[in-house]
């Protein structure tokens, strides 16, 4: 009967070194034709026109209409408050429910945030996760829709300015997406959805309640969608390239307030990627999340419910593995001293020695010897002269003054040999290995500086 495997029940966690993690990677043997380079003569069947007319025409439009028309102080508060309507229906619509199923929603809030996410201009519920479940299982890759690393105006805007071949999309599976009703039929008549809650109806709203139809229609239709374009687009671009790498840095999201500021709570992009099924971007009460607030007070009326999160175990794993490896950045770049394992090895009648007949300036504290003939002790030479040739560990520990860390550091720099036997007694000090295993025998007839701790 084979005896079962016995596994650690506190295994040592560590982050996982870069070079064994592999980036997904196109199909090799894709023809080259499929994603070819834009060029003069194929330029206007690369040019994705619809998108490119939308998203140049509206900001010069809306520039130029703006310089010939009034600003209510009504329609400028209402023209903040649809923004902040149709950009949370992206992030707390189209992103945190439907891409990622983050929670569940009534009826009501679902027609709600797909009407909300309409006025935004951005494609259909479908056409739109489908891409970001793509970006999400292809980060950084050939078949990432919006990949950073084609630069930061790639991942911007570029991506929909151009006609890729729908196959170097990376695949995503959208079925539950084509189940839904609400899905099929905003994707179905998406047009008419868009045209109306991005023009329409911010300006019927203007009209009807203070009779400002021109501004409503340039203020809280064409600016606003322009700004809520870019504002959103940020989480492709901006989300990539500013911030802190707080839980993975593998991959190019990152952790900004100011990024989140800029796209309604969306910029603690590294967590995002890393806990994508979250409900919330920010999890610090102080970090601005209005997606997840928005998500969270919904759920006391019982609107919004079955909350996902991940655990705060899971969560400061990957804090802590990327503390650990910025410790490890920073001590590769600072001086210890010689490893321990790099003195020679003294007995303590060459020590002695060392002290008496050549005059050596050294101390000793833990097993260590140091030499102390170019150190200015701040308490005074005398104090420090009083202690060479002697075991001084219980003075320097407490005995007469328990030292600083700093000065424990600073001996470090200064260690020059080991006491023998005093270290660890499951070493050795023999370069010489038997059958694969260390030799447990001291070779007197080394010199100090021979001798080695393996």
């Amino acid at each position: 009967m084979t005896s079962p495997v016995k596994v650690d029940k506190y295994p040592p966690y560590a982050y996982t070194p870069t070079e064994d993690r592999q980036l997904p990677l196109a199909n090799p043997a894709m023809p080259p034709l499929f994603d070819e380079p834009t060029t003069l003569q194929n330029f206007v069947s690369h040019v994705n026109w619809f998108q490119s007319i939308l998203l140049f025409s509206t900001p010069i439009l809306g520039a130029y209409l703006a310089s010939q028309t009034e600003l209510h102080t009504k329609t400028l508060y209402w023209s903040l408050i649809y923004y902040m309507i149709t950009g949370l229906g992206i992030t707390a619509g189209y992103h945190r429910y439907w891409a990622h199923k983050s929670y569940d929603a009534t009826s009501i809030t679902r027609v709600g945030l797909a009407l909300a996410g309409s006025g935004a201009f951005q494609g259909s519920i479908h056409w739109w996760s489908r891409g970001h479940r793509a970006h999400h299982r292809w980060t950084d890759s050939d078949k990432d829709p919006y990949a950073a690393t084609r630069g930061f105006f790639f991942s911007h805007i570029g991506w929909m300015l151009i006609n890729r071949p729908s196959n170097r999309i990376g695949y995503a599976d959208t079925a539950d997406l084509k189940k839904d009703p609400l899905v099929r039929f905003q994707h179905k008549h998406y047009i008419y959805f868009a045209v109306f809650m991005t023009f329409i109806f911010p300006m019927l709203v203007a009209g009807i309640f203070w009779g400002d139809w021109k501004g409503g229609f340039v203020y809280s239709g064409l600016c606003r969608l322009v700004c809520i374009h870019h504002a959103t687009f940020c989480v492709n671009s901006l989300a990539h390239y500013i911030g802190e790498t707080s839980f993975d840095d593998y991959h190019t999201p990152k952790d900004s307030w100011i990024t989140a500021i800029v796209t309604c709570g969306e910029g603690y992009h590294n967590f995002h990627h890393e806990f994508p099924q979250d409900y919330r971007n920010a999890i610090l009460w102080h970090q601005y999340d209005p997606t997840k607030w928005l998500i969270k007070g919904l759920s006391f009326i019982g609107q919004t419910y079955n909350l996902k999160t991940f655990s705060a175990n899971e969560i400061q794993k990957g804090q802590a593995q990327m503390m650990e490896k910025r410790v490890d950045e920073l001590k590769r770049n600072l001086k210890f001293g010689v490893p321990i394992s790099d003195l020679p090895v003294y007995t303590m009648e060459e020590f002695k020695s060392m002290v008496n007949t050549k005059d050596k300036k050294w101390i000793l504290m833990d097993g260590i010897m140091y030499d102390v003939e170019n150190f200015d002790h701040p308490g005074g030479a005398k104090y420090l002269f009083a202690g060479i040739g002697k075991d001084m560990t219980k003075s320097f520990n407490g005995g007469i003054y328990n030292h600083s860390n700093g000065a424990r550091n600073l001996l470090s720099s200064m260690r020059v040999g080991v006491l023998k036997d005093s270290i660890d007694l499951s070493r050795n000090y023999s370069k010489t290995e038997t059958s694969n295993e260390k030799c447990v025998e001291y070779d007197n007839s080394l010199e100090p500086e021979k001798r080695k701790i393996l």
